[in-house]
């Protein structure tokens, strides 16, 4: 079986409901992964860069990122993922309330894999997360990495 390996999902995502609908749609998938959630920009980034309590956090595979973030917001948090030689590989899924065509530009300006915005009916949510899972973690091979 090839998925014998748990996919490390990071999801950075300031509302507690959306992060417990993410996770409870994950839960139900196909693929086995580990959920690792933060709620905002600058404990993201200690998260990716193993800084204070995430010095033993695992790298990611996905990063699933909302842009609307306190402390540090998402574009932001995108912009030193894709900078960092060791993290621009790791597909990142944006996935928010914004449809300003500017979020969406910039969004993919600095590199970011997709731009996916949250529906705000329970199934259609559920859908979209699935959705995720079906295309990143199913049909896409994505790079392997060494420990760094």
């Amino acid at each position: 079986m090839e998925n014998l390996k748990f996919v490390e999902i990071l999801l950075i995502e300031d509302n507690p409901g959306d992060a417990r609908l993410t996770q409870e749609a994950l839960k139900e998938g196909r693929v086995r992964n580990n959920l690792h959630i933060v709620y905002d920009g600058e404990e993201a980034t200690d998260f990716l860069f193993k800084r204070k309590q995430y010095q033993n956090a695992p790298r990611p595979d996905l990063i699933i990122l909302d842009l609307n973030l306190p402390k540090k917001n998402g574009q932001e948090v995108l912009a030193e993922i894709k900078a960092d030689d060791n993290l621009k590989s790791i597909p990142v899924i944006v996935l928010t309330i914004s449809k300003a065509e500017q979020d969406i530009i910039k969004s993919y300006n600095l590199h970011a894999n997709c731009f996916l915005i949250k529906p705000i009916d329970l199934n259609k949510f559920f859908d979209v997360v699935r959705s995720i899972e079906d295309f990143w973690l199913t049909l896409v091979k994505l790079p392997a990495h060494e420990k760094f």
